[in-house]
């Protein structure tokens, strides 16, 4: 039997990725703030130390695939996996569910005032994201992905614009922090998603919607914070050694 006792969910996430099931079915935080105590997680979400590691070791009981999970990839490939599965995703359901909340709130708004509150939160999350994934995409990944070719001898290694590495990956976390406040703040103004009695088949798209784009993002905020950042920063020190350190001070320790 396995002793989760003794990690915090992050390590629990990175070492054993279908856990994030799991989790993700119980609340528990392990993108943005995973770096706690198994035990602690557990007290703060209501749920029994003993029964979530029962349900975590059914779910491993399963793990055949652990070497292809995204988390085991190089930080090229998981670029490229993140930008496919989660980029490209948030993009296209944002668009979606920009229309189908114009028509919700067209035809419910009067009756539940609460959603133009939360048409407003949604348009907010949806610039800010999409702004940052821009950023990402323009600026960060193709950074990493060249600090990795010169690791490897297959291209220069170029000082990087803005410092340091250290310093975009900043802003990142930072952002995905406001985006799962954001989130957070339009589970408080649905109930969690409570749908009402008249609710109409649009109603129920958009409500789904919003809690499927938040369950993706978590997986995409994981992959990111908990994986890709930590192997930026590595980078960063494999190839330019000592001069890494005089870019900057570091902001997100590899630490667990």
């Amino acid at each position: 039997m396995l002793d989760f006792n003794t990690k915090t969910i992050r390590e629990i996430a990175l070492e054993m990725p279908l856990t994030v099931r799991v989790f993700e079915d119980h609340k528990i935080d392990y993108c943005c703030g995973g770096r706690v105590p198994f035990t602690e997680a557990c007290a703060t979400a209501g749920v029994n130390p003993d029964e979530l590691s029962d349900k975590l070791e059914f779910a491993l009981s399963g793990e055949s695939d652990a070497s292809s999970a995204p988390e085991r990839k190089s930080p090229s490939d998981l670029i490229d996996y993140i930008i496919a599965k989660h980029h490209i995703f948030t993009r296209d359901e944002i668009t979606r569910l920009n229309e189908l909340m114009k028509k919700v709130c067209r035809k419910h708004g009067e009756q539940h005032r609460q959603l133009f509150r939360l048409r407003d939160l949604f348009n907010e999350m949806a610039e800010d994201l999409m702004l940052h994934m821009r950023k990402e995409e323009a600026i960060l990944f193709p950074f990493i992905k060249q600090m990795e070719l010169a690791e490897s001898g297959k291209f220069p290694a170029f000082a990087p614009p803005f410092g340091t590495v250290q310093n975009p990956v900043k802003m990142m976390l930072k952002e995905h922090d406001a985006a799962a406040e954001q989130f957070r703040k339009m589970r408080a103004i649905t109930r969690d998603y409570h749908l009402p009695t008249d609710a109409c088949p649009s109603y129920t798209g958009l409500y789904f919607g919003l809690r499927y784009l938040e369950k993706d993002l978590h997986r995409h905020v994981h992959l990111e914070n908990n994986v890709l950042f930590d192997q930026a920063v590595a980078l960063e020190s494999q190839v330019f050694g000592e001069m890494a350190t005089e870019f900057g001070g570091c902001c997100h320790s590899g630490t667990k």
